[in-house]
């Protein structure tokens, strides 16, 4: 793929020329590739109505923003494919299969390295000259990952592109915000407090709005739902799960006329409405995994955290870092 040009036009970071071989030929893998059909949050549309972004516009996007703020190519590497082991529906195979997760929201981290040396990606790095191990070690790359509450490439690529998405924001508002990161010895520092702290409380305006509102909960647990019942009926396979949403939702619809069931938990999982927060009369219980975050800033010649310059925010912090508990009535 020499002297190729790929020229990505991206919501977030705008136009940029890629022409690294070795991003190239891993953005034109199948396992790249796929997630352009694979939903960011899940099925939100009939949930969110227009707020579609996808595994592929965020892969990318966590490569972008690793490259923009001169991470080493390894790195960028490990960002673009930190999201390949994610199934169909994303999040949702936490609400269908034993081995995820509700609270955790954790099945895709643990099956990645699984998916990965079981693909084509592990050659094409050899081709480089690049070693599997190293790019799957998270902890040799401190830009990419880490852990809540404290500020990734992961989380700011997810929640300016869900920013946009959900129209909490405009590209103006998201611009300004990139316009005040920085990194520092390897981490990411907001340039003021004031920044930092507009930043986390939009931050925290997602987590509870979609990442683990009642909306959410409602929508992970009818779709997972409807593909356990499709699992256990045998109209889909766990294998199904690692093609794209379209993929699944294809095979299920060839068999909505044959098992009323089925119909009835598809058409549920369309409703969009129908349900209410009762927590002394429910029908089902369902978590979500809440996210908060205490970004690094420069203030007064040193760089702290949000909290100990706000110390509210510790509390703030304590309280959206437990998994959100709903118990749903239909």
């Amino acid at each position: 793929m020499k002297n190729q040009i790929m020229v990505y036009e991206d919501k977030v970071y705008g136009r940029t020329e890629i022409e690294e071989p070795v991003i190239l030929e891993l953005i034109n893998s199948p396992e790249l590739q796929r997630l352009k059909e694979v939903d960011q949050a899940g099925y939100f549309e009939p949930y969110y109505p227009g707020s579609k972004h996808t595994r592929f516009e965020h892969s990318l996007g966590v490569y972008l923003l690793l490259r923009k703020f001169g991470a080493p190519i390894e790195e960028q590497i490990a960002g673009l494919i930190h999201d390949v082991s994610h199934s169909a529906f994303s999040h949702a195979v936490d609400y269908v299969l034993s081995e995820g997760s509700e609270k955790e929201q954790s099945h895709q981290d643990n099956y990645f390295d699984e998916y990965v040396l079981a693909s084509g990606i592990p050659s094409i790095l050899k081709k480089y000259g690049f070693e599997t191990g190293y790019i799957l070690d998270e902890t040799n790359f401190p830009l990419l990952e880490t852990q809540l509450p404290d500020l990734c490439a992961d989380r700011i690529d997810y929640s300016l592109r869900g920013l946009l998405a959900y129209g909490v924001v405009g590209a103006e508002e998201v611009g300004n915000i990139l316009k005040k990161l920085m990194v520092q010895d390897r981490r990411w520092v907001f340039a003021d407090f004031d920044s930092a702290y507009g930043f986390a409380g939009l931050f925290k305006v997602l987590n509870a709005e979609y990442y683990s509102g009642i909306k959410t909960a409602v929508m992970f647990r009818r779709l997972g739902d409807y593909l356990r019942y499709a699992l256990q009926q045998g109209h889909i396979t766990k294998e199904d799960l690692y093609t794209t949403d379209a993929a699944v939702l294809a095979k299920l619809n060839g068999n909505l006329a044959d098992d009323p069931e089925l119909d009835r938990l598809w058409r549920k999982l369309n409703d969009g409405g129908g349900y209410e927060n009762d927590p002394d009369n429910y029908d089902a219980e369902v978590y979500c995994k809440s996210r908060i975050i205490d970004p690094l800033c420069r203030h007064n010649g040193e760089i702290r955290k949000v909290s100990d310059i706000e110390p509210d925010w510790k509390n703030v912090v304590k309280r959206e870092s437990e998994p959100k508990k709903h118990r749903i009535r239909y």
